[in-house]
């Protein structure tokens, strides 16, 4: 059975809307199921959130050793009286402890990397700027997902401001870091070790065989999950894979949390066992 096979019947099976881009770091694809879906981003926004901010510290608009009060209150997107995030919808205690104290840019990155911290997130936002996460998008050709607003800024979500990814376009920002169109070979280095030291593994590296190195971003919500990452084999070339799923009726029903990382994993299975081998001279 083909992988494209593989794969639709994976997405009627679960219901959901999947979508699949593989390929090489350098943008070229080998296989792809419904690459441009527009998805709700979910926490995959913070990749090219992270490395819209090591762009603006190479040009000196951001330090990344600069202090940021951690504080839980943001503006809306929508205009109007600010909103609040609450610990309960979020992944990292460590950021919560910190309340009311200075914390310097780099570990708002570190957390909203490894932890997936929805705190650090909107504060790291408040310091880089939608504008300048869109010129990440814009420097890959990634025109269908965007930055529009924080985590739990309902009311912006209510009116329609919503952060959307595709699997091709979260591949092609992970294959502009890796390709060095982003960013320097150091900060892209900087980015992949936060990626490699991701805690939320039930998706692609779940997907892969134990000890496969797997460099990620995975992002969920009740409607969605996604995934997206290196992985690098050890006797075959390194490969991007993106995998976005949402639920067809767009609220979840039906669906645990686990039952939603399986889809990711599954896909990358397939994924994985139908990647290009490197030649051999061995008989």
């Amino acid at each position: 059975m083909s992988p494209e096979d593989e794969l639709d019947r994976l997405a009627v099976r679960s219901g959901t809307v999947l979508s699949v881009w593989a390929g090489a770091p350098a943008g070229t694809a080998w296989l792809t199921r419904r690459p441009d879906a527009v998805h709700h981003a979910a926490s995959t926004l913070k990749l090219a959130l992270v490395i819209a901010a090591h762009r603006l510290a190479v040009t000196g608009r951001l330090r990344l050793d600069a202090s940021v009060i951690v504080q839980p209150v943001f503006a809306s997107a929508a205009g109007g009286a600010p909103y609040e995030v609450t610990a309960d919808y979020d992944n990292d205690d460590q950021v919560w402890r910190r309340l009311g104290e200075p914390v310097p840019v780099w570990w708002l990155m570190e957390r909203a990397v490894v932890r997936s911290s929805n705190l650090a997130t909107n504060l790291l936002l408040e310091q880089v700027g939608t504008s300048a996460v869109d010129e990440v998008y814009d420097a890959v050709g990634a025109v269908r997902s965007r930055l529009r607003r924080g985590i739990q800024d309902t009311r912006a979500a209510e009116r329609g401001i919503a952060n959307t990814a595709t699997a091709a376009d979260l591949a092609a920002v992970l294959c502009g870091l890796l390709s060095g169109r982003l960013l320097d070979p150091a900060a892209a280095d900087a980015v992949e070790s936060l990626l490699a030291a991701s805690e939320w593994n039930d998706g692609i590296p779940a997907g892969l065989p134990a000890g496969t190195y797997a460099a990620h971003k995975v992002g969920w919500t009740d409607e969605c999950c996604h995934d997206v990452g290196v992985v690098r084999p050890a006797h075959d070339d390194p490969f991007v894979l993106s995998i976005c799923t949402s639920t067809r009726t767009g609220n979840g029903t039906g669906r645990t949390e686990a039952e939603a990382h399986a889809v990711v994993a599954e896909a990358a299975d397939i994924a994985w066992r139908h990647r290009p081998r490197r030649r051999t001279l061995d008989p």
